[in-house]
């Protein structure tokens, strides 16, 4: 899907593409691609870049054009294995057009798009809108890492009830999570150190870079902060796990052992020798009564020595 907005003034839709506008593409089909190739001679190479999801935060130059990859966040269906995860955002620009393909459809975009319209006051250039797709990512990146926080939360009140093998699972898939939402901003802070450099950049546009960079930092320590206390919990939870295991199975030992001696006492009074209780009347609750007493002694002497 394309939409045409002109920035200059506001961000107002267009009809049809013109000099000077912002090109929207998300989600292009194959047509798309094509028409964007012919009309503007994009190199071929750039859209199928921005359709890799594992490339990485980037920009490159060919034939006067200018590709920037951004990784923004996307949250996927809530039962898939990496719930949050980071997908590429390209901006393509040579003289009078500047274009941005993204093959998901992300809050990110749609909020970026409504912001600048109750702002009001358009971009300068192609550079201050790429600075604040920046912002717009840093911005989202701390959004999302919150609802992450919030997952965890509940994730453990549920594992403080009961240790759970979904619990478990979900805490597993954030950490996930939160491991590429923490090398993808790596990636765009190192992009961004690379760009205040190439490209034509102004008053405004320095100051907008140091809001980006406070954003960037602060997402990249609050992802750090957010993983360190997940692997904690999870390293608890591990140690809990162990624990009970190792009780659970330190008490079948301990009834293994209680059982073994009137296994052995019957044992010995049911071989087929002479032992005197043959003929005897009572040799039934000697035989029992021994059993009872010897295990009892042991289950003294094993709750004494804490070991049931």
């Amino acid at each position: 899907m394309k939409t045409y907005w002109n920035y200059s003034d506001g961000l107002s839709q267009l009809q049809q593409w013109q000099a000077g506008c912002w090109i929207q593409v998300t989600c292009p089909t194959d047509d798309d691609c094509h028409e964007l190739e012919e009309l503007f001679h994009i190199p071929d190479y750039f859209l199928s870049d921005i359709s890799d999801t594992d490339e990485r935060a980037r920009y490159e130059y060919d034939d006067g054009w200018m590709l920037i990859i951004l990784r923004i966040p996307y949250v996927k269906e809530v039962r898939s294995r990496t719930p949050y995860t980071t997908v590429p955002l390209g901006i393509i620009h040579k003289r009078d057009v500047t274009i941005t393909v993204c093959y998901y459809e992300t809050n990110m975009m749609i909020d970026f798009v409504s912001f600048q319209q109750k702002r009001g006051e358009g971009f300068t250039d192609y550079v201050d809108m790429t600075f604040r797709l920046f912002l717009s990512s840093a911005v989202w990146y701390l959004k999302r890492l919150k609802q992450i926080n919030s997952l965890i939360e509940k994730a453990k009140r549920n594992l403080d009830r009961e240790v759970n093998n979904e619990s478990l699972i979900g805490l597993s898939r954030l950490q996930d999570s939160l491991t590429y939402f923490n090398t993808s901003i790596r990636g765009n802070e190192t992009l961004l150190s690379k760009l205040k450099f190439k490209l034509q950049i102004d008053e405004l546009d320095a100051d907008l870079i140091e809001d980006v960079n406070i954003e960037m930092t602060q997402a990249r320590e609050t992802t750090s902060i957010y993983s360190d206390i997940l692997e904690s919990t999870m390293d608890t939870y591990s140690s809990i796990i162990n624990n009970n295991m190792n009780t659970v199975m330190r008490t079948l030992t301990s009834v293994s052992i209680l059982m073994m001696f009137p296994t052995l006492i019957a044992s010995l009074f049911g071989m087929n020798l002479i032992n005197g209780m043959e003929d005897n009347p009572v040799g039934f609750a000697v035989a029992l009564l021994l059993s009872v007493s010897v295990s009892g002694i042991c289950w003294w002497i094993m709750r004494h020595k804490r070991l049931v």
